[in-house]
């Protein structure tokens, strides 16, 4: 991952920053889950440091280095069909689609291995191998065909689900669209779908343990691989790529091993007649990408809030075009242009499984009430950055997976994650959200045994004497030794001073037991 070299930022909160923000949160690892297993988190050391590492989903691919012979490939590949998915975001290509249920959702199952993920994406049209459903259950009918502009659906997911600075994080995102299906009237306040409704604030109280302990716990896992493999995203691979040159042919101009792969109609070599030139054709054997266009392309003003607008409401949009790719944008606005942690995996990934599994768990059935979620973009008025959509356009989802794997391949045409990041997102969150059902299941039924996770020296989290208890003398220990500098056994956090972060960690833990 490389930071952004810009300006000025400006955090979630509002809060101008006056340099770079770092790396959030790749220590999360240390983090005490809700429902993960000590046995599902490894410790690895990397540049000097301990990182522990949950449901550690093995490497991404990488270019170049000693790796397996076909992961190069795959980093090449993988990264340029995100270019390539951005062009699909021109509402005035003539291109139709059926977003309604009918035509998507409904995925038969995830690919478990790289060599499958080419038969589970559509490589160049965009979209995955979901088939649709027959029928809403709720009614018996067919759900009804709903023919939107591509452009218009592609640039709605990216903004929809990008959860940036004008809107609750992620995690907070599937709270909102549990709190709409409970408002719905089919919603009915059955634990799991089984047996009598209980108290609504019963219901929520145990709903909301669950689905906060399932986004806590995939929180800690995408991190905890973030942090430790600080993986590269999309505007920095592929910038470098194209800075590279091409790799497809060493016969044709510009050939490097590290260089992006050509696809015809999407990433090209410039020459000497191309409108790419360039003064004194400084540009030829450059590569160009047929793309989404950038930023620079809309006519923008500065609000009082930092944020860039459309200045005015017809028209509006920066459209798709050959572009010099060492100019590549993600589908962002031009303040939040990609997030400030490494890619993979992707937490959006990695939320929403974990949120469609607990979901479908505690509701008993994978359906939205009625059979199906919606949410209204109306024309013209929902994009931020560009005017759009061309249409009223109509969010439809059948089950929760759905609008899980919808929000999945919303990163991608985003802009903001290639499929190394996604599918192992989806994998992570599906052990999350099923665990953490079990687990807040164990707390209602009474039979939970609260364990300690294991301590960064080894052994049981927050047993500092090594009595192997953790009991009111580990905290006295710890006090005794406050303000210690150098390896400790109260050093939780391994920064070399037993301070106030390792004190709240022991609090934060107390009274768990020893495995």
């Amino acid at each position: 991952w490389q930071p952004l070299a810009i300006n000025g930022f400006v955090d979630q909160s509002g809060q101008v920053l006056d340099s770079s923000p770092p790396f959030q949160s790749p220590e999360w690892g240390w983090v005490a889950p809700f429902a993960l297993k000590n046995t599902q988190m490894a410790l690895y050391e990397r540049d000097g440091e301990t990182w522990p590492t949950w449901l550690d989903p093995g490497p991404p691919v990488y270019i170049g280095g000693d790796q397996p012979a076909d992961a190069d490939s795959m980093y090449k590949h993988h990264f340029a069909m995100v270019s390539i998915w951005q062009s699909h975001h021109d509402p005035y290509n003539g291109v139709n689609i059926d977003i309604s249920p009918a035509s998507l959702g409904n995925v038969s199952a995830l690919p478990q291995s790289l060599a499958d993920y080419g038969d589970f994406y559509n490589y160049l049209d965009g979209g995955d191998s979901s088939i649709g459903h027959d029928e809403n259950p709720a009614t018996g009918l067919p759900y009804e065909e709903q023919l939107v502009p591509l452009g218009d659906y592609t640039r709605i997911l990216a903004e929809f689900w990008a959860d940036g600075p004008d809107s609750e994080t992620p995690p907070g995102h599937w709270f909102s669209i549990f709190n709409e299906v409970m408002t719905h009237p089919d919603f009915t306040y059955d634990w799991m779908g089984e047996g009598a409704e209980l108290d609504p604030l019963e219901y929520e109280v145990k709903a909301y343990l669950t689905l906060g302990g399932a986004l806590h716990d995939a929180a800690i896992a995408a991190w905890s691989v973030k942090g430790y493999y600080d993986y590269v995203r999309p505007v920095s691979a592929i910038r470098y790529m194209a800075d590279q040159g091409q790799s497809t042919d060493p016969g044709l101009p510009s050939y490097s091993p590290n260089g992006i792969p050509l696809y015809p109609g999407f990433i090209e070599l410039i020459d000497d007649t191309d409108s790419l030139a360039g003064p004194g054709g400084e540009n030829i054997g450059k590569i160009k990408v047929y793309t989404w266009k950038g930023p620079d392309y809309i006519d923008v003003y500065e609000a009082e809030n930092g944020l860039e607008v459309p200045v005015d409401t017809s028209g509006n949009i920066a459209g798709v075009g050959w572009i010099l790719a060492e100019n590549w944008w993600p589908y962002q606005r031009p303040s939040f242009v990609t997030p400030p942690f490494a890619g993979y995996v992707s937490g959006h990934s990695t939320f929403s499984r974990s949120a469609a599994e607990v979901l479908t768990a505690i509701t008993g059935d994978p359906f939205f009430p009625g059979g199906m979620g919606e949410f209204e973009c109306p024309q013209d008025d929902f994009l931020v950055f560009e005017i759009g959509p061309s249409v009223d356009v109509t969010l439809q989802w059948a089950t929760y997976y759905d609008a899980s794997d919808q929000c999945s391949l919303s990163r991608i045409w985003g802009g903001i994650h290639p499929v190394t990041d996604d599918i192992r997102g989806r994998l992570m969150g599906i052990v999350c959200g099923t665990q953490s059902v079990d687990f807040a299941n164990a707390y209602f039924d009474g039979s939970i045994i609260n364990t300690c996770g294991i301590g960064p020296y080894g052994g049981c989290l927050g047993d500092l004497d090594g009595d192997g208890e953790q009991t009111v003398e580990d905290v006295l220990f710890m006090l005794a030794n406050f303000g210690h500098i150098g390896p400790h056994p109260a050093d939780i956090d391994l920064d070399d001073l037993v301070g106030t972060t390792d004190l709240l960690i022991l609090l934060g833990i107390y009274g768990c037991q020893c495995p």
